[in-house]
């Protein structure tokens, strides 16, 4: 059965949302998977806003743009958090950083998984893996895409050549995510 997924990343800019879009973007069409990546800024500097909208689909894609019934949300920020929450669909995901979102989640009718990405990010001794922590949390979760093609085929054609040097640090980022949610996963 063919199936398709609204993703929603957003927070703060400097946390590196956007990149997580275009990783999933690209990780999805090496996959052979149809795509769409939409950015959306607010004021482009550290601390402004920046979300983007992917779709990921086994089957052609009819409009990447969609407001509600969002199959997956990142939110990285308090803010982004409170503009989202009501837009998962029913049966969603909803990813929080919880290490900056503590808000109180009232909706019972959709999956929850608090990812303390700063937090881990400390112990790893760089703030700029948030991003990818928290990728590795939604790939564990979604099996959306596959960690092998986010950190090899999609990692190069975004980052090139010259930042190969970067894989085994990020290659780390994204196991401590995954194995953040593993005991949130529901069997």
């Amino acid at each position: 059965m063919a199936k398709t997924y609204k993703i929603s990343c957003a927070g703060f800019g400097g946390q590196g949302v956007m990149t997580m879009g275009e990783l999933i973007t690209f990780a999805g069409m090496d996959e052979g998977k149809e795509v769409a990546w939409v950015p959306s800024y607010g004021p482009e500097m550290r601390g402004g806003t920046a979300n983007c909208s992917v779709t990921v689909s086994d089957e052609p894609i009819g409009s990447p743009v969609f407001e509600n019934n969002i199959d997956i949300v990142i939110a990285m920020n308090v803010p982004s958090y409170l503009k989202y929450v009501d837009k998962v669909a029913p049966g969603g995901c909803l990813f929080i950083n919880s290490s900056i979102v503590n808000e109180e989640i009232k909706r019972t009718d959709i999956n929850v998984y608090k990812v303390p990405v700063n937090d881990i990010a400390d112990e790893l001794g760089n703030q700029k893996l948030v991003n990818i922590i928290m990728l590795g949390a939604v790939v564990e979760v979604t099996k959306i895409v596959s960690p092998e093609t986010i950190l090899g085929s999609a990692f190069i054609k975004l980052f090139g050549e010259a930042k190969k040097k970067l894989i085994p640090a990020n290659t780390v980022a994204l196991g401590k995510g995954a194995e953040s949610v593993k005991d949130q996963i529901k069997k």
